[in-house]
């Protein structure tokens, strides 16, 4: 008998086994991490369609009450006017768009309750400069004279005419 040829075939009907062995006994394991996922994924998808109900249920967002005041915002959002504008994606109500109001600065508005365009446009110069001051000595040196008026731009969709006074603008002055 050719041993040569033996030896082999023995090594690898023994790893054949070994293997189906060895992915056997792993897949018991996968089963319950599937079934896991499986059920968070159910829920995920039951929380997305109890969301969506919700949402068709609700007015339109350009007829939607704002917190900050009880005055309606009648004016819609065009994202594709502002992307086309600015060349990327702009998010509604980002306070960042507004030229020398970048992460930080944003947070400090957010947690006086200034949180859209709309807010910040009713906003006095004094008022921005209040909120600047909560933020500590850092904050003081920004400028915030054109911010209320940005703003406004932003929110009443005024893409173009904003994006050229920015160009003009130096860190929001």
């Amino acid at each position: 008998m050719n041993w040569c040829l033996l030896i082999p075939l023995i090594v690898g009907v023994i790893c054949a086994i070994l293997g189906y062995l060895l992915g056997r006994l792993s897949s018991r394991n996968n089963t319950a991490e599937i079934e896991a996922w499986q059920k968070k994924y159910d829920k995920l998808e039951a929380d997305l369609t109890d969301c969506r109900s919700k949402l068709a249920a609700k007015p339109s967002p350009s007829v939607s009450s704002k917190t900050e005041n009880t005055t309606l915002n009648l004016i819609p959002f065009d994202a594709a006017l502002a992307k086309a504008t600015y060349g990327k994606k702009i998010k509604q109500d980002d306070l960042k768009i507004v030229e020398g109001i970048g992460p930080k600065i944003e947070l400090l508005f957010h947690a006086k309750g200034i949180t859209t365009w709309k807010g910040l446009s009713e906003c006095s110069v004094e008022k921005c400069e209040e909120v600047l001051k909560s933020g500590g000595k850092a904050y003081e040196i920004h400028k915030p004279g054109t911010w209320p008026r940005q703003a406004q731009l932003a929110y009443e969709g005024k893409w173009v005419e904003l994006h050229a006074w920015q160009d003009e603008l130096k860190g929001g002055k």
